[in-house]
């Protein structure tokens, strides 16, 4: 009995010690938005931009090649009125996403392609997100990573994501879809 036990305890812990269960990770970059026009006004054309970009990812990877992954990302950006800046338009997200790995779970080095649904809510200048002044809009993202092992509980990962979400209205009724890429870099903790 003593021995099933132990043969059981060293079981469980050597598939913990290299299965990839589940991560939690935070990440830093530069987010850049396209087709960013969001339409005119008296005074010239509205445009918003970004530059910095932090996010936080819950994933679940459930099979050997498959993982699920929530998170929230915050972009630091801008509007500018003919050119000139009118103020700071800082975008929240949140995003489900699924990922499909080249590697099985448990490998070192992890390339991942992924795609998913994401809202962006865009908090217009003099505006707060927790008065209810922000502009949601629901959107799809793709892109692909690379996970790489540091240590037996801590992963580093690099990110190229693209999302396409519709653009926020400001009494201005912008037209297309606004493009937001995304390039960071990260760190985790597997579990």
């Amino acid at each position: 009995m003593r021995r099933s036990l132990l043969l059981l305890a060293f079981l469980a812990s050597s598939a913990t010690a290299f299965a990839q269960l589940g991560e939690v990770s935070v990440s830093f970059g530069k987010s850049k938005l396209r087709n960013n026009s969001l339409g005119a006004t008296g005074s010239g054309d509205l445009t918003a931009d970004t530059n910095f970009h932090m996010a936080f990812r819950l994933t679940i990877n459930s099979y050997k090649f498959f993982g699920h992954e929530l998170g929230y990302a915050y972009n630091h950006g801008n509007i500018k009125v003919a050119g000139s800046s009118a103020g700071s338009m800082p975008i929240h997200q949140g995003f489900y996403d699924f990922l499909v790995y080249a590697t099985p779970e448990g490998t070192r080095i992890r390339p991942f392609a992924t795609g998913g649904v994401h809202f962006s809510t865009f908090v217009p200048p003099g505006a707060s997100i927790f008065n209810g002044n922000g502009t949601t809009k629901f959107g799809l993202n793709y892109g692909g990573g690379l996970k790489f092992r540091l240590t037996s509980s801590f992963l580093g990962r690099v990110d190229i994501r693209d999302y396409f979400t519709g653009k926020p209205d400001f009494g201005t009724s912008p037209s297309g879809k606004l493009h937001q890429l995304e390039i960071s870099a990260g760190v985790g903790f597997i579990f």
